[in-house]
């Protein structure tokens, strides 16, 4: 069976972007005009067979009729406005792990006072979330019963609407007591690593509430996920689960209130996370907002050869950077600070860029090809 899907390409940022846009040349991404594009790549999945090819956004009309239809129907969802990211077009979301085995910070923020303090310090320099887990799920971690997991967070949970009120707060957690029990504390968004899977109740919890769901991408469980994990094809089969989940979706209350997150690290190895980035942009077509964890992960320190989890930043700045030329909205990080600085600059310079400059496409070509 034949399976197309589009991916945008070939950006454009700034002035130059609003400028081509209003000269009909190339199309808004996710209703952003300070991103644009003019090609799409159309991928073919034909059984286990995978081609691609660059279409110039002007001769999709030139395209068959089957693929046509599939492609203005990818570029209606490509070009559609985010409604979590209102008039911003890069959301933070600050990392607070009450754990004491983390993969980066654990045992660091376990007291009450020390967590309200890092989650305002995270707020002050530009996070509008914060990511609250008192659980660890780094690769080969144990599970900790329900009862433990929310009494390390559950003293900060009960404080924070009150002292962070436009702060969005989300939860870290697999389990339907811990989310039960942060509903009835205001909590915004329900970030699960096992997509609702690992326990089956927690989708009864959610399933009418008027809250964001990550949509989570994981090739097994913490404890498996890094033993040799396998794809036909990494990025088409991540979509072909989203497309899943969504339909799943799609038969509660709050069905648009998706949130995507590929699983940068959950079950892949360093050449699925590397083809993920290169590429992450195929995700806009499915019309919801895109999420991506890359901070302090694995995968950096296998390319610089250094071990230590805090010794990432470099790594963490560069992925997120990269992500947000593909017009990726929401970062979750725990540098916030230094992640805000190198947006600020990274984006002023996207701004100042000219057609005379080395264009993102050009870029794009000097990366991983698809295979």
């Amino acid at each position: 069976m034949k399976k197309y899907y589009t991916r945008a390409c070939n950006f454009y940022y700034g002035k130059l972007s609003k400028k081509l846009i209003k000269e009909k040349k190339t199309l808004p991404l996710c209703a952003n005009k300070e991103i644009s594009f003019d090609k799409i790549e159309i991928f073919l999945k034909d059984n286990k067979k995978i081609s691609s090819k660059i279409v110039d956004i002007k001769k999709i009309n030139l395209l068959p009729k089957l693929v046509k239809t599939k492609v203005l129907l990818d570029i209606k969802k490509i070009t559609s406005k985010r409604k979590f990211l209102n008039k911003e077009n890069h959301i933070l979301m600050g990392v607070l792990n009450m754990t004491p085995d983390s993969f980066s910070d654990g045992g660091k923020f376990n007291k009450t006072n020390m967590a309200l303090k890092q989650i305002s310090k995270m707020i002050d320099a530009g996070a509008k979330i914060i990511d609250i887990g008192g659980e660890s799920t780094r690769p080969e971690s144990k599970v900790i019963p329900p009862e433990i997991e929310w009494q390390r967070i559950s003293k900060v949970i009960k404080k924070f609407k009150n002292k962070f009120p436009k702060t969005l707060l989300s939860i870290d957690t697999r389990k339907s007591l811990v989310v039960k029990n942060t509903i009835k504390n205001k909590v915004d968004i329900i970030n699960d690593v096992s997509c609702f899977k690992f326990d089956k109740m927690i989708y009864e919890e959610i399933k009418d509430k008027n809250l964001w769901k990550v949509i989570h991408h994981m090739q097994g469980t913490p404890q498996t996920m890094q033993i040799n994990p396998k794809y036909n094809h990494v990025l088409l089969d991540i979509y072909d689960f989203f497309e899943t989940e969504i339909n799943k979706q799609s038969k509660g209350n709050y069905s648009n209130k998706l949130i995507l997150d590929p699983g940068i690290g959950f079950g892949k190895n360093l050449k699925h996370n590397l083809m993920i980035l290169n590429k992450i942009s195929i995700f806009h077509s499915l019309g919801f907002p895109i999420l991506i964890g890359t901070s302090r992960k694995r995968f950096i320190s296998q390319i610089s050869k250094n071990f230590d989890s805090k010794e990432r930043l470099g790594g963490t700045l560069s992925s997120i950077l990269f992500s947000l030329a593909q017009g990726i909205q929401i970062f979750r990080v725990h540098n916030v600070r230094e992640i805000k600085q190198g947006i600020l600059v990274f984006q002023n310079l996207l701004n100042k860029w000219k057609k005379s400059t080395l264009a993102p496409m050009e870029l794009e070509a000097l990366l991983i090809p698809v295979i």
